[in-house]
């Protein structure tokens, strides 16, 4: 795992670098691990078992999921408490810098096609999925899975794969396999791990993971973290680099409530925004390119920020709302470089 960097050795946690960042497609050994327990040891027998309120439960194994048509997207992911380290106070959790994002090409089968097989009830309101790993928490009385719910129009969504592929290889075993959910649009936690079950529900599901971690616990109450805020993020120039007076400055933009409409450009301080010029998304799920070409003081050190809107009108705060668990922060993120004499 050199090619990542570690936050955590156990359970294992670990950052997409940033020279990998500047990738349209994250590498496999580049993606950002998120672990809340051990790996577990899953055989090549394992099966999914699909139950709750449906009329025709049944279990089927990752060689039959193998055979049926498989699906291939893009996906940008990000980590639920990715730059976690930038919020004041520092909250509880993992120790996330800027390096808990990843754009993978993910194949899989649509989960639509598994829950169509077992008849979804009329009445169904969310979908559990419950993960193979456990273990204990500090704040539980027994031993906790990993499961998250989403609302039964999310789970039905036709790019919600039931994924045994990462970039055109099989996953590997802290990627998920031999099966994972990918959800695209939502933080990472949606995309629960090492998939062993699925239950169909008529009522909320107010499991560990769902209520007592990866929720905005903040002054006004708690809720669910569901989809990713928009944000965006510079790559080039790399944070402390040097540069020249006259350089391009590029980067990624993401959102989950839509697509990249804006992104926007400041050179050191106060509230000056330039527009930039935007690229095209390779999946309407992956990150948006953007580059805008600046003009620089020669012999000074400056700071560089760019903002990002999203098609529903959001757009990137100077500052987040700080919660208790560090989540969804997606505030502008300076960088300062030196700029090259002449």
């Amino acid at each position: 795992m050199s090619d990542l960097d570690i936050i955590r050795r156990a359970p294992f946690n670990a950052e997409t670098p940033d020279r990998a960042l500047r990738l349209s497609h994250t590498p496999s050994r580049q993606v950002y691990v998120r672990s809340n327990f051990d790996v577990p040891v899953l055989h090549d027998a394992h099966a999914i078992s699909i139950g709750g309120l449906v009329d025709a439960p049944f279990d089927i194994s990752v060689a039959e999921l193998s055979l049926l048509p498989q699906c291939t997207i893009d996906v940008t992911m990000e980590c639920a408490g990715n730059d976690r380290m930038s919020m004041q106070p520092l909250p509880a959790g993992e120790p996330w810098r800027h390096g808990a994002l990843s754009t993978v090409t993910w194949t899989g089968v649509p989960l639509r096609r598994v829950l169509e097989r077992a008849r979804v009830g009329t009445l169904a309101l969310e979908v559990v999925f419950q993960g193979a790993d456990t273990g204990m928490r500090d704040d539980a009385e027994s031993l906790v899975s990993f499961e998250r719910s989403l609302p039964i129009a999310a789970a039905m969504d036709e790019d919600t794969l039931l994924a045994i592929g990462m970039n055109r290889h099989p996953l590997t075993p802290e990627h998920g396999a031999p099966v994972r959910l990918v959800v695209p649009k939502w933080y990472g936690m949606a995309s629960v791990k090492w998939l062993r079950r699925i239950d169909v529900r008529a009522t909320p599901f107010d499991g560990y993971f769902q209520r007592q971690r990866y929720v905005y616990d903040e002054p006004g109450g708690i809720t669910p973290v569901t989809r990713m805020r928009v944000k965006s993020i510079i790559t080039a120039p790399t944070a402390g680099a040097s540069c020249f007076a006259d350089t391009v400055v590029k980067g990624w933009a993401w959102s989950g409530d839509g697509a990249i409409t804006r992104v926007e450009l400041a050179v050191d301080g106060g509230d000056q925004w330039r527009e930039v010029e935007l690229g095209s998304p390779s999946s309407p799920h992956a990150w948006t390119p953007w580059r805008c070409v600046v003009s620089l003081t020669p012999g000074s050190r400056c700071s560089l920020r760019s903002r990002a809107t999203d098609a529903s009108g959001a757009t990137q705060p100077p500052v987040v709302d700080w919660n208790r668990l560090g989540y969804g922060n997606n505030a502008v993120r300076p960088i300062v470089v030196d700029v090259m004499q002449g």
